[in-house]
């Protein structure tokens, strides 16, 4: 894809973070943008503070809600008339031991985390595959779709999902649409509110013993909140994104420690030996 000025792209989790991140870039390069996501007020803030940088509304948006990401697409095409880029990009994290993890941890991250990447797949490509026009979908994923790691396995799990996904993707569209690429977007430790993402938990995976609080849970939500804020930019984000629509590149992945951890596992399945413990360790 090439041609960006006055074409549309679509966002979730876009009020904050690598949302916002993608937004902004959008918006440079001349596009109308929608951001959508769950958190109303930060919503309203983010697309007030955007709009002086072009044509950009706002949508809240449950991801998990086939009816919202369906809604959030009428909204872009009865606005603009045509949706070119969309990113499932919202995301949401909780840890701990996974026989403790409660029913509604799992839930909770399979219905935004890859429901919401099923609900942007089934909304958006056939509307893109009826358009005479280049089109790219970004799936957010995380290096933790190539990695797995102790405490974090339910948000692993999501991730791998994610990739699995888009790989099948990838080859459904070379066959069916092919005017419609996809990249996977796997980042590493970004400085955004991942690691507060228990904010926006909605109250029906918020009830009694849902969440489980223990030492396991505790360190892995620290060791995120402290990775994260000693992260990168999100905007470092937003400009691997239009790097890789720019030059139909499948995969976005971590220039960090995250892709040595990555290889390791790699290696451990060719070998067909048992999980090394590899976290990364920046240089």
């Amino acid at each position: 894809m090439k041609e960006f000025k006055g074409r549309t792209a679509v966002v979730t989790g876009g009020a904050s973070g690598i949302g916002r991140a993608m937004g902004e870039r959008f918006l440079a390069e001349g596009m109308n943008v929608v951001l959508a996501d769950i958190e109303q007020a930060v919503l309203d803030k983010t697309v007030s503070e955007l709009s002086s940088q072009g044509n950009c509304i706002g949508v809240r948006t449950d991801v998990s809600s086939a009816g919202d990401v369906q809604a959030l697409a009428d909204r872009a095409l009865e606005e603009f008339g045509s949706i070119h880029v969309a990113c499932n990009n919202a995301g949401v994290f909780a840890g701990g031991l996974l026989w403790e993890e409660s029913e509604a941890d799992y839930q909770w991250q399979l219905d935004v985390n890859v429901w919401g990447v099923i609900h942007g797949i089934r909304t958006f490509v056939p509307i893109m595959k009826r358009q005479d026009a280049e089109c790219h979908v970004v799936n957010t994923a995380s290096m933790a779709a190539v990695t797995a790691l102790p405490y974090a396995g339910i948000y692993h799990m999501t991730k791998h999902a994610v990739l699995a996904l888009s790989e099948s993707l990838y080859h459904e569209l070379a066959f069916h649409a092919p005017n419609v690429k996809v990249s996977v977007l796997c980042p590493e430790a970004i400085n955004t509110g991942i690691a507060q993402a228990e904010r926006n938990r909605p109250a029906q995976y918020s009830g009694e013993g849902d969440i489980v609080q223990s030492g396991e849970r505790e360190l892995v939500q620290q060791a995120l909140a402290d990775s994260t804020a000693a992260g990168i930019g999100p905007e470092e984000m937003a400009r691997r994104v239009f790097d890789a629509i720019v030059e139909e590149r499948f995969y976005i992945l971590s220039e960090e420690a995250w892709r040595e951890t990555a290889h390791t596992r790699l290696d451990d399945i060719r070998a067909g030996r048992n999980p090394t413990f590899a976290p990364p360790v920046s240089g």
